[in-house]
């Protein structure tokens, strides 16, 4: 009788924001079909818990500090979670003993990826932005690999770490019907379709412009306006042809599928789902004001490579909005037409391939 071969262990971490969450939920399907047994590592009340939880994976909250590069008090503070953070990282890699850890970012993961690598197990991280971030910068040296979304960015990694892997997709998101959201939102047939994406927290710019200009798009479009928490518009329900939500999970694929054009911020993840359903998109970066800037260099770098329009928060107004949506719709095709050609890396088997690579036929 043939020995069962042990299961490979891989430990998750990244938590913050959804976006250091949602790239690790799309591995876990191609991991789970591997036969990798999973865990996870994120903070102790951050929104990665209830994610991961709801997937029955089992989650490891540790303390997290956050690494400022500005004055706040917490700076004080925090430095003491960051190491309370490693000491806890370590003993739980201890105790877990996996083949692998997959880095997703977030102030989280710097303790983990540090421990990972003082007790020897490879620890692969992954990029999305064009430059990476304070978090990643500081777990690069420990890190076995980079994995990285933008070739503008290899050039900027350690040549033995750097990994072009692009951005894991959803699945789901792939396989959305039209029709369904059509009955969803009670929109009808025969009227293009704008889907506003403001993220988690909402866009208080985008929402206030596009509601502002609703008198002139309606005659034309219909509008999904996905606005944020706390940012409905009582005043505008039953409004014909405008649907808004504070946030939208499991309908979200259908409403892609009906959507003709998309308006987001550029945060690396959203644009590359919007890249994978070729949706024509106009691009609203977060100004460098409020961020590290990278939003505007990811939506520059879509914009070079003809998959975007972008109009920057600093240039928002009523009547450059309307401009920008008219004039997307007008060459929507050629948006289209450029998103189609473009050989969008298979993400997710690029980077569980890297996984097998690491850790061999078996590492413990």
């Amino acid at each position: 009788m043939k020995p069962t071969k042990p299961m490979k262990h891989i430990v998750l971490t990244g938590g913050g924001t959804a976006g250091h969450v949602t790239p690790n939920i799309a591995l876990i399907p191609r991991l789970t079909q591997l036969g990798y047994r999973i865990s996870y590592i994120g903070s102790v009340e951050g929104i990665e818990r209830k994610l991961i939880e709801e997937l029955k994976i089992p989650y490891y909250g540790i303390a997290s500090g956050k690494l400022r590069r500005y004055f706040d008090w917490k700076n004080f503070s925090d430095p003491f979670r960051v190491l309370k953070g490693y000491g806890q990282a370590k003993k739980l890699l201890k105790e877990l003993r996996p083949d692998l850890v997959f880095s997703k970012g977030g102030f989280v993961t710097v303790p983990v990826v540090i421990a990972a690598n003082r007790r020897h197990i490879p620890a692969i991280i992954h990029e999305s932005d064009m430059t990476p971030g304070l978090a990643n910068r500081l777990a690069i040296p420990s890190a076995a690999k980079v994995c990285c979304n933008f070739p503008e960015t290899v050039k900027n990694l350690p040549a033995d770490k750097a990994v072009l892997t692009g951005s894991p997709i959803r699945q789901e998101l792939l396989s959305g019907d039209a029709q369904r959201a059509r009955d969803f939102c009670g929109l009808r047939s025969g009227k293009p379709v704008i889907m506003i994406i403001g993220g988690s927290l909402g866009a208080a710019s985008v929402n206030e412009n596009i509601r502002k200009i609703l008198p002139s798009l309606l005659p034309d479009f219909q509008v999904i306006h996905l606005c944020g928490a706390g940012k409905l518009d009582p005043s505008l329900e039953g409004t014909t042809g405008y649907v808004q939500y504070e946030y939208i999970k499991k309908e979200l694929a259908d409403l892609f599928a009906l959507a003709d054009l998309v308006i987001s911020r550029a945060g690396a993840n959203a644009i590359c789902e919007i890249l994978a359903l070729q949706k024509p998109n106009l691009l609203i970066p977060l100004s460098a004001k409020a961020s590290r800037g990278d939003q505007i260099l990811n939506a520059r770098s879509f914009e070079r490579q003809g998959f975007s329009m972008v109009l920057e928060e600093e240039e928002i107004t009523e009547k450059t909005l309307l401009t920008a949506i008219r004039g997307l719709y007008s060459h929507r095709g050629s948006y289209a037409d450029a998103m189609k050609k473009n050989n969008t890396i298979d993400s997710i088997t690029r980077i569980t391939d890297l996984f097998e690579e690491m850790t061999g036929p078996h590492s413990s």
